[in-house]
C-alpha cells in the first residue's frame, strides 16, 4: 500500500511539473495599459536577435515601411477621396498635406471618445496625448509651452528625429503608442523598430490623416499650429460641463490632490480663458477652428459628426458610422470605456454629486457656465430633472 501511495504521488509530482512546463510555454496574452514594456526589454530583445540567426529574417525599415503602404491601399480601397485626388495627393511620403486635426481639451471631457472616432477613419494615424510626459498639469504658457508645441509641430510634421524625452517616456508607458493601432500592429511584430525615430519618420508619413488630442495645453497656444501654413491644421475645442468634468475626475487616483485638476476654481478659470481664445480664433481662422460641447455630441453624435466631417473636408466612411453605432447606446467597460449610453453618460452628475458638491462648483464655476450654456440647479429636489444646457454663442 505505501508503495502504490509512492508512485501515486510520483505520477502527481510529474504531472504537476509538466502542466508548469507548459504553462510557462504558453504566450501571455498582452495588456499594455496594465503591464508597460520596458526600454530594457527591447534592448535585450535587440541583443538576443544578434546573437542568432534570427536577424536574417526579420524584415529591414524600408519593408516594413512598403507592408505597411500595402496595408493602407487596402484599408482605403473604399474611401473616397474629393474627385480628382488620391491617397499620394495627402501623404508627406509622395509630397501630399495631410489632413491634420487636433483636439483641445481637458480630462474627462469626452476626448477619449471623439478621439476613437477621428480614429476609426482608415487610413488615420493618431498621436494620442502627446504631452503625457508632462504630468497633471495645465500648459498656460511657460515654462513649458515652447517645447510643448515643439513637440506637436514636430509629431504633426512627422519629425520623430529630436523627441528623445517623448520617445524616452513612451518607453516605458506604451499607451502612448497602444492607442496609435495602425503603428502599435507594427510595434507588436517588430518592437525593435518601435522607438527608433528613423522607422517613426517614414511610417507616419504614409498616413493621409493625422489625428491629435491633448488635455494638457489650454486654446490660446493653438494659434501657434494654427497660422502655420505648412501644417494647415484644424483645431477642434472640446468642452464639458465642469459639474460632469468634476465627478468624472473623481473616479481616477491621478488626480486627488493635484490642484490643475481637482479645484474647481483652476478648471473654470481655464474654461473663461478657452473662451476668449475661442473668438479670436474663430475670427482669424473661421474654417479650421471648431467648438463642440460634449453634451451636444453626446446626445445627438451622428449629426454631429457629420458636421464635424463637413467641416475637416473628410468623408464619412463606414467604419465610423459602424463605430458611433457600437459606441453609443450601451454602457460596457470601465472608467475608461468609450462604451457609452451617450445620452445618459454627460449628466452622471446629477446622481453622483450631492447638492453641497454641485453647489459648490456651480460657485466657482458661474462665469464658466454662463458663457458655454450651463444652467445652475436651484435646489436638491429639482437637480435630477434639471436641463443643464442652453444655447450659448461665441462671440
Amino acid at each position: 500500500m505505501m508503495v502504490r501511495k509512492n508512485e501515486m504521488l510520483g505520477i502527481i509530482t510529474v504531472a504537476i511539473v509538466c502542466l508548469f512546463l507548459i504553462g510557462l510555454s504558453q504566450k501571455e496574452p498582452s495588456n499594455y495599459h496594465n503591464r508597460p514594456l520596458r526600454y530594457k526589454q527591447f534592448l535585450d530583445l535587440d541583443d538576443s536577435l544578434k546573437s542568432t540567426n534570427i536577424t536574417a529574417i526579420i524584415p529591414s525599415i524600408q519593408q516594413v515601411v512598403v507592408q505597411q503602404k500595402k496595408l493602407l491601399a487596402h484599408e482605403l480601397s473604399d474611401y473616397r477621396f474629393p474627385k480628382g485626388e488620391s491617397i499620394e495627393d495627402y501623404t508627406l511620403a509622395s509630397g501630399g498635406r495631410p489632413i491634420r486635426t487636433v483636439i483641445f481639451t481637458t480630462w474627462r471631457s469626452g476626448s477619449t471618445f471623439l478621439g476613437d472616432v477621428l480614429n476609426a477613419v482608415p487610413g488615420n494615424y493618431y498621436h494620442y496625448e502627446p504631452l503625457l510626459e508632462y504630468g497633471i498639469v495645465q500648459i498656460r504658457g511657460a515654462p513649458h509651452a515652447e517645447s510643448a508645441l515643439y513637440t506637436l509641430k514636430s509629431l504633426l510634421s512627422c519629425d520623430y528625429t529630436n523627441l528623445y524625452s517623448y520617445l524616452q517616456y513612451g518607453m516605458s508607458h506604451v499607451y502612448l503608442f497602444t492607442h496609435n493601432t495602425r503603428l502599435w500592429n507594427q510595434c507588436e511584430m517588430y518592437p525593435q523598430y518601435c522607438w527608433n525615430s528613423t522607422f517613426l519618420n517614414e511610417f507616419c508619413k504614409l498616413f493621409p490623416f493625422q489625428s491629435m488630442k491633448t488635455v494638457r495645453m489650454r486654446l490660446w497656444l493653438a494659434e501657434d499650429l494654427l497660422k502655420d501654413d505648412d501644417l494647415n491644421v484644424r483645431v477642434v475645442l472640446l468642452v464639458r460641463d465642469p459639474r460632469g468634468t468634476l465627478q468624472s475626475r473623481r473616479h481616477r487616483d491621478w488626480c486627488p490632490g493635484q490642484p490643475d485638476c481637482d479645484h474647481p476654481n483652476n478648471l473654470c478659470a481655464d474654461m473663461v480663458s478657452d473662451y476668449s481664445a475661442a473668438i479670436q480664433l474663430k475670427r482669424r481662422y473661421p474654417d479650421r477652428f471648431r467648438v463642440i460641447r460634449y453634451e451636444d455630441l453626446s446626445l445627438n453624435p451622428h449629426d454631429h459628426i457629420r458636421s464635424l466631417f463637413d467641416f475637416l473636408g473628410m468623408y464619412l466612411h463606414q467604419d465610423v458610422i459602424n463605430f458611433l453605432d457600437s459606441h453609443t447606446k450601451i454602457n460596457i467597460g470601465g472608467v475608461s470605456s468609450t462604451f457609452r449610453d451617450s445620452k445618459s453618460a454627460p449628466f452622471h452628475w446629477k446622481t453622483d454629486l450631492n447638492y453641497t458638491e454641485v453647489q459648490y462648483i456651480e460657485e466657482h464655476c458661474e462665469e464658466a457656465m454662463k458663457l458655454w450654456g450651463y444652467v445652475r440647479s436651484k435646489n436638491s429636489s429639482s437637480l435630477k430633472d434639471l436641463n443643464p444646457l442652453i444655447s450659448y454663442e461665441i462671440q
